[in-house]
């Protein structure tokens, strides 16, 4: 099993920047792709950005491109969700998951998850 552990949430302006960090631990060796999804009051969880772990490809939704920017650190096993000119509709729990077998931004496709971490972007 991996274990995963969202960081870096909390409360900022429109057009403000927040970093999120996903800490993976146990069997990192099996991640081959991590991803963020989303989800807000009411509404489905949506994908977010994912990357591939052993080359750093990387893909977003629409809605973020050019605003967030997906890392990784092998060596620590984390992976980073920088997010700039965030937005009121940006608010939302962000969830970092880990899939063994593919990179798709299809959530059911995922192994393990965190528990969340909130964003709040303020109008």
């Amino acid at each position: 099993q991996v274990q995963v552990v969202e960081s870096g949430g909390g409360l900022v302006q429109a057009g403000g920047s927040l970093r999120l960090s996903c800490a993976a631990s146990g069997r990192t060796f099996s991640i081959f792709a991590m991803g963020w999804f989303r989800q807000a009051p009411g509404k489905e969880r949506q994908f977010v950005a994912s990357i591939k772990w052993n080359d750093g490809r990387s893909d977003y939704a629409d809605s973020v491109k050019g605003r967030f920017t997906i890392s990784r650190d092998n060596t620590g096993n984390t992976a980073y969700l920088q997010m700039n000119s965030l937005k009121p509709e940006d608010t939302a729990v962000y969830y970092c998951a880990t899939d063994s077998v593919r990179y798709s931004a299809a959530a059911e496709n995922y192994d393990f998850w965190g528990q969340g971490t909130q964003v709040t972007v303020s109008s």
